[in-house]
């Protein structure tokens, strides 16, 4: 099996989270224009992840 890359840093809790931009997904699908972090700047945002969800793995 090829070697598992390096881990990501981490950001301690409490922490700012660093800059970043994703594709935002609904349950109808992909959202035309990305999400970036920085557009809830001084809000409550919850990310979640859900590993296989919706697929066939």
């Amino acid at each position: 099996a090829a070697p598992l890359p390096p881990a990501a840093p981490t950001v301690a809790v409490g922490a700012p989270a660093p800059v970043f931009t994703l594709a935002g997904a609904t349950r109808y699908g992909l959202l035309r224009t990305p999400v970036r972090l920085s557009d809830y700047r001084g809000q409550t945002v919850v990310l979640a992840f859900f590993y296989q969800a919706r697929t066939k793995g």
